[in-house]
This record gives C-alpha cells, sequence and structure tokens, in this order.
C-alpha cells in the first residue's frame, strides 16, 4: 500500500491494538482483517503495540483489566478494538479508545447471537456504540447503519479493507470451463450459524434440483456455530458440510465450483465474497445495500426468501455456455474498483489517526 507523509512527531506516540481475539486456532474473516488492516507493517509509520491472549480466559482478563489499566498508566495511548468490542471499562476512556465496527448484528439481531454474543458481546457493544466519540467502519453501509444508534455528534470513519489473494485463486481454468448438462456447482463460505441463514441455500439448491440441474450441489465451508443450523443442513441432498478447512482445501473448492452464494440475514461488508473473486467466480447474494456496494456490476442479486424466484435467476445467469468469460471480467474489474478503495481509505486513516496522536500527546 502507498505510505502517507506523516510528520517524524507522531512516530513516537503508541498506538495499542486490542488483539485478544487472534488466539483461537481458526482464522476467519475478522482475524484476517485485523492482521492486514492493523499490522505493524500497515500501520507505518506509528508505533503500535498489540495485546493478545493464549485462551478464552485470558483474552477477557485482558480485556476487562489489562487493557484499562494500560489506559490509566499510559495517558497518551490511542486504543483501537478491531475484533471484540471495547470492555466497559475502557468506554470510560473515550476519545482514546477507536472500534472497528464490522456490523451492527449485535444489536439488531439478538435472537441470532450465540451464549458468549449475547452475554458477553452484545451489552459492551451496545454501551460503546452509544457513548464514544469515534468509530472506525469496514462499508458505506455500516457506517449508515451506525448511524441510527451512535451519538449524532460521532465521527465515523471508513476504512475499508484492501482485499488480497489470501486463497492463492487462478482463473485460467474457469474461463476455458463449459457446462455440463444437469451440474452446477455452489459453494457457501462462513460458520455454520443463524445469521448466515445457510437453510434458504439449501432451499434454492432444491429449486434448482428439481429444475434445470438435477446434479446440483452445495459445498459449505466453515466451523460449525451455535444454533444446530448442521442438523437442519446434514440430510439434505447434495449438501455437504465440511467445517472448517486450510487455504489450500478452500482454494480447491472454490476453483472447482461454478457459483459461490451468500444469504446471510445481514453482514457488514461479506468478505469472503470479494476473497473469492480472484477465481473469477460468479457471486450469488441477497439484493440488499451491503452486497450492491461490495459486489457493484459484477453479483447476481436474489432474495434468499424465495426459492422459486432466486433459482429462476440463477439458471438464467448462467445460461449462456459462455457465461464464465463475461463474469470473469466483471469480478476482477470489480476488485480493482474496490481496492482502489481501499488505497485511499488507507492513506486518509493512517494520516488521520496520526493527527489525533499528536494532539493527545501535545
Amino acid at each position: 500500500m502507498l505510505k502517507p507523509n506523516i510528520e517524524p512527531s507522531a512516530e513516537n506516540a503508541e498506538v495499542i491494538i486490542d488483539a485478544t481475539h487472534l488466539g483461537k486456532k481458526h482464522i476467519t474473516g475478522i482475524e484476517r482483517l485485523t492482521l492486514e488492516l492493523f499490522s505493524s507493517y500497515a500501520m507505518q509509520p506509528l508505533k503500535i503495540r498489540s495485546v493478545v491472549a493464549k485462551n478464552r480466559l485470558h483474552m477477557m482478563l485482558q480485556q476487562n483489566f489489562t487493557l484499562p489499566v494500560m489506559a490509566l498508566k499510559n495517558r497518551n495511548a490511542f486504543f483501537i478494538t478491531p475484533g471484540f468490542p471495547p470492555s466497559v471499562f475502557m468506554t470510560f476512556f473515550g476519545i482514546r479508545i477507536l472500534p472497528y465496527i464490522h456490523d451492527l448484528f449485535l444489536m439488531t439481531r439478538w435472537k441470532d447471537l450465540g451464549f458468549i454474543g449475547k452475554f458477553y458481546m452484545s451489552v459492551p457493544f451496545r454501551f460503546a456504540v452509544r457513548r464514544l466519540p469515534r468509530f472506525l467502519v469496514n462499508s458505506e453501509t455500516t457506517c449508515s447503519e451506525l448511524r441510527k444508534f451512535c451519538r449524532p455528534d460521532a465521527e465515523i470513519i471508513l476504512y475499508r479493507p484492501f482485499i488480497k489473494n489470501v486463497f492463492s485463486l487462478s482463473n485460467n481454468l474457469r474461463i476455458s470451463k463449459i457446462n455440463e448438462r444437469g451440474i452446477l456447482k455452489l459453494v457457501a463460505l462462513g460458520t455454520v450459524e443463524p445469521r448466515k441463514n445457510l437453510i434458504a441455500a439449501a432451499n434454492i439448491l432444491a429449486v434448482l434440483q428439481a429444475g434445470s440441474f438435477p446434479n446440483a450441489t452445495l459445498d459449505i465451508v466453515g466451523k460449525i456455530g451455535w444454533g444446530g443450523e448442521d442438523e437442519k443442513l446434514k440430510n439434505r441432498a447434495g449438501i455437504t458440510l465440511h467445517g472448517y478447512k486450510n487455504n489450500t482445501d478452500i482454494k480447491k473448492l472454490i476453483e472447482g465450483s461454478d457459483l459461490l452464494i451468500s444469504t446471510s440475514h445481514d453482514e457488514g461488508l461479506g468478505l469472503p465474497l470479494l476473497e473469492a473473486q480472484y477465481s473469477g467466480i460468479g457471486i450469488v447474494a441477497p439484493d440488499q445495500p451491503v452486497f450492491k456496494e461490495v459486489l457493484g456490476k459484477s453479483g447476481i442479486f436474489i432474495d434468499p426468501l424465495n426459492a422459486e424466484t432466486s433459482a429462476k435467476l440463477i439458471e438464467t445467469a448462467v445460461s449462456n455456455p459462455l457465461w464464465r468469460i463475461p463474469q470473469n471480467e466483471l469480478s476482477i474489474h470489480n476488485l480493482k474498483r474496490w481496492n482502489t478503495l481501499a488505497v485511499s481509505d488507507h492513506i486518509q486513516f493512517i494520516a488521520l489517526l496520526s493527527s489525533l496522536v499528536r494532539r493527545q500527546s501535545c
């Protein structure tokens, strides 16, 4: 990424990153964003320190005790919380706390939350959103949603992530691939839990199987979460639950599929959709503002609640034997569009944070 010109006085101030959520075994979108957006390299020339945790109990101690003590001891430090929301104790440090808001799910879809989401994350998230004066967000849609709940005078800073080819995807074979009669391979990425609404994807698959694609399949890649969604899906015809997979396995599944489908109730960004576009794959997503913002003209937009109509839209999108060629071009163009915006956001964010740090240290 391009680096902004920052006055040397900002280089000695410290920015502390709450990276306590990075200790877990499985790396998903939020962890990747933390590593990409708030690493030492990305935050140059600012001086940063990351606070990590060994396990869940240690994470809770770090978030509720260690970080507040650090804030008390170092009154010039800024704190960024890109994973879990800041604890209630941290919220009292006001202008020195900068949460990165991925979505408003913790406030808007209580019924779809697991135990930790409801009783450990939602309460401090609500407290922070209603009181803090400044936030980072990952999309214009998240910005718009946050405005409904935060202080009228709150400053919201757009910091879209630069999308890298994390799965080492290639689109060479996809362009030359031809339609196989009756076969359509779908793939979905994400934790198997209520918010992802994978039952809707299964219903769409069933309609496709009853129509032009009797041998259609759906591969679901992601760890099994709360809500018992896996039990509802595991016996559905054509569906394979792969669980959590490493990047090599994900690469094979994406490159071997025709379309990636998302039927989520709500997303703040939909990072895997952009990451998958390095393969030139067609993306099927809900006809909602965040997906239109992320995918632009490259998406196939559906209503997940209407399986019949959604299946017809998908069938139309793949009806031309050469449909993969224009779809590949749309995907690559969309990635360039998004990453241009992300580079601009990054430059402006570092310049702004440096200015804030300078003012705090004076």
